[in-house]
């Protein structure tokens, strides 16, 4: 009789717990994950230079916005802003300005661009960003991996636009794509000089001393290779925009906070 009333009274109580459970609601989701107090918004510390955040945009080689990319803004380790800033200066001396496409990209975007990559099905973009490369190539030839030195906070892709700056047309989903390493004045209208591909170009014409770039083009990779080598940034030679503020903060961390303004409240 004992062992059937501990039963019945062990159900009971499993009963009343399941429904203080309901009664009290999901569980809170985790924290999200905050900066480092190393980190700051490229435009609090130099608000002149140009933003074209594209992953918080369809318009890159996914067609779609990239994951963690909440809102278009450039996070970066201060070392490396107040270092742009530095270059920004003497630029606009020259009557360019600096303008970025891509800052501290977190690991889920980054994961993100290797599921797209996995799923050869995907080529709705391929016209404009890897014409020339087959999509099951992008791991092995290196435009696609699963680390990013963008996740460390250092590094920057970035071009140079003279001024005035001319006012550029937004990217209309689906409209027709033009192969990335087109004339300028047929490829996505970019208000930047002419670097000889657009940015995210998925093709050896990228890298920054190809021979086939000369005249105007080269020179103009040239200008922002020294305005930013000169600020302590090492040039990736496979892409003529991305550029690694030397040394590190973080070498051997990728974070993955959300690019937006949040991460970086309350400090």
């Amino acid at each position: 009789m004992r062992r059937r009333f501990g039963s019945a009274l062990g159900g009971f109580g499993a009963t009343a717990l399941a429904l203080l459970s309901v009664a009290a609601g999901p569980s809170p989701a985790p924290p999200e994950a905050r900066a480092p107090a190393a980190f700051v918004s490229l435009r609090s510390v130099d608000p002149t230079i140009l933003q074209d955040m594209r992953y918080a945009t369809s318009h890159n080689f996914l067609g779609e916005r990239v994951r963690g990319y909440r809102q278009p803004v450039c996070l970066l380790t201060r070392p490396a802003a107040e270092a742009l800033r530095t270059a920004q200066r003497g630029l606009l001396r020259q009557g360019f300005s600096l303008k970025v496409y891509d800052c501290y990209r977190p690991q889920r975007a980054v994961d993100h661009f290797v599921r797209w990559a996995k799923d050869l099905d995907d080529t709705a973009m391929k016209r404009e960003f890897y014409p020339r490369v087959d999509k099951s190539r992008l791991f092995a030839d290196g435009y696609i991996a699963e680390k990013s030195g963008h996740s460390r906070g250092s590094t920057v892709d970035l071009t140079i636009v003279r001024l005035p700056a001319r006012a550029t047309r937004p990217y209309v989903p689906g409209e027709r794509l033009v192969p990335c390493f087109a004339s300028q004045r047929e490829r996505f209208p970019d208000n930047s000089v002419d670097m000889g591909t657009g940015y995210d170009c998925f093709d050896t014409l990228s890298h920054t001393d190809d021979p086939r770039v000369t005249g105007v083009q080269k020179a103009n990779r040239k200008m922002l290779k020294d305005a930013l080598s000169a600020q302590g940034f090492a040039n990736l030679p496979e892409e003529w925009w991305h550029f690694t503020h030397k040394p590190e903060l973080f070498p051997g961390t990728f974070f993955d906070f959300p690019v937006s303004k949040r991460p970086l409240d309350n400090r």
